[in-house]
């Protein structure tokens, strides 16, 4: 099957708030050797689409200038040399950008099959939370079962994932949201404590418990020695965001007295090869609990493509509980 010469798209057309996403006609990617092109129906929306919209944070080099990092259809085309994909196959995938868009092109290890029973506008929202999650939690922070973990942001599309995967595989699970229906929805993904940190100091709360083993924190500023009071000894803090600022005073002293570790990544500058060992480990070890639907992306809305700007316009409101997705193809 040809692919067409042009697609529609979203583009940002000057850094900025969500109005400055437009849509636009672009020409459809081809593949080089070890790529794929995807026919998209549905794109997931992610903070990193916003941050990239106001102009703080630059797609990697070679990667498409077009917001959006995961998505779900099928395979249109193959590149030269060839892969496990054939033209046809439905697929979610990770894009180093693009997604907001008809077609789009990835690596081919960066694509996993949509797990049995569930739909593409579900698999859409896989790729960039289940990426992010595994790799930091279990590869990164080493979670294991029996431990004490804490995620903030316990309603985000990341916390819904963290809560469930961790939940699954035998941790103790704590989580933090703005609001009781946050928290009620973090309690019934498997948090044994979801605190309302509008109301509850977090820190007391994991004191009392022992302290965690292990956080999980996308906030930063102000957390990051709060985090550091709630961890147990051996305890481990894994940042993978700065929503309040990357820069705070801190006393390190404790870090030694409980040898305590901080760590952190950020998925998109990473290696082809290292996101492929990721999709590895996720196909392995998560895939099957997908398919048992005893893990599921928590949906919260859905807009058309075109409608991409209200999309971003709700993330940012923070009102959302799991994800949002944009609809590409009817």
């Amino acid at each position: 099957m040809e692919l067409p010469h042009t697609m529609r798209a979203v583009e940002i057309s000057a850094p900025g708030g969500p109005e400055v996403l437009r849509a636009v006609e672009r020409p459809v990617p081809v593949p080089g050797p070890g790529k794929v092109v995807i026919r998209l129906a549905w794109a997931g929306v992610n903070r990193p689409d916003a941050l990239q919209r106001a102009g703080a944070y630059d797609p990697p080099e070679g990667a498409s200038d077009l917001p959006g990092l995961e998505g779900a259809g099928t395979i249109a085309a193959v590149g030269p040399g060839g892969t496990r994909w054939t033209v046809g196959d439905e697929v979610c995938a990770l894009f180093p950008g693009g997604a907001y868009a008809e077609h789009a092109l990835t690596d081919a290890g960066h694509v996993l099959p949509v797990p049995d029973g569930m739909g593409l506008r579900e698999a859409a929202c896989l790729p960039e939370t289940f990426f992010t999650v595994w790799s930091n939690v279990f590869m990164r922070g080493g979670l294991r079962a029996g431990e004490r973990f804490l995620v903030h942001g316990g309603s985000s599309g990341i916390g819904t994932t963290a809560i469930q995967l961790a939940h699954n595989l035998g941790a103790r699970v704590f989580a933090t949201a703005g609001s009781d229906e946050k928290c009620a929805a973090c309690a019934r993904l498997g948090a044994e404590r979801a605190i309302n940190y509008r109301a509850e100091d977090f820190v007391a709360v994991l004191r009392a418990e022992g302290g965690a083993d292990l956080i999980l924190d996308m906030v930063g500023g102000p957390y990051l020695p709060r985090n550091l009071k709630s961890l147990a000894e051996d305890g481990r803090l894994v940042q993978i965001a700065f929503l309040q600022g990357p820069k705070v005073e801190v006393n390190f002293a404790p870090l030694m007295v409980r040898r305590l570790s901080i760590t952190g990544s950020t998925l998109r500058p990473q290696s082809d090869a290292a996101k492929t060992a990721i999709a590895a480990e996720l196909e392995r070890a998560v895939w099957p609990l997908l398919a048992a639907w005893r893990v599921a992306p928590v949906m919260d809305s859905s807009f058309p493509l075109t409608e991409a700007a209200a999309a971003h316009a709700r993330m940012e409101s923070s009102a959302h509980i799991g994800k949002i997705v944009l609809q590409i193809a009817p």
